[in-house]
């Protein structure tokens, strides 16, 4: 069900000692196009997925977790609502994630909050690239330098 682009939320249903994403079926959801995986449990093979770079990958509680847990994993559901680090996340919410986190903007506020973010951004980058010139440092690609 998977398209190029997607990002997949899972719900660990409070099973924290189990790695649901691992290298190989990393490089499964990357061959289908996902670009990175969201989820309120675990991950193993962390070194592969951070050598590899193929897709993001962010954890609720750390980045790593037990590789092996008795039994099996069944998904019960795909595209239905789901509660993942007490944020309800419905199928086509966007997902903006990156090293300080992750935030869930309902999809039908999806414009009105990336013309914010925009405005938001577009002017911390001038305000910072102002400190470069005053510091003397070269401006970077983080930077817009008019």
């Amino acid at each position: 069900m998977a398209k190029p682009g997607d990002l997949a939320v899972i719900d660990a249903s409070g099973v924290h000692e189990c790695g649901f994403i691992g290298s190989n079926n990393s490089l499964g959801w990357a061959e289908k196009g996902i670009v990175g995986v969201v989820t309120n449990g675990g991950a193993r093979d962390t070194d592969e997925i951070v050598k590899v770079k193929k897709i993001s990958v962010y954890c609720k509680d750390g980045y790593s977790s037990r590789g092996v847990r008795p039994g099996r994993l069944i998904a019960e559901s795909y595209n239905f609502p789901i509660s993942c680090g007490g944020v309800l996340v419905y199928p086509g919410d966007l997902i903006i994630a990156d090293g300080d986190g992750v935030l869930v903007v309902p999809r039908e506020r999806a414009l009105e909050v990336g013309k914010i973010a925009r405005e938001i951004h577009v002017n911390d980058e001038k305000s910072r690239a102002e400190r470069y010139q005053r510091l003397g440092m070269p401006p970077d690609k983080t930077v817009i330098v008019e």
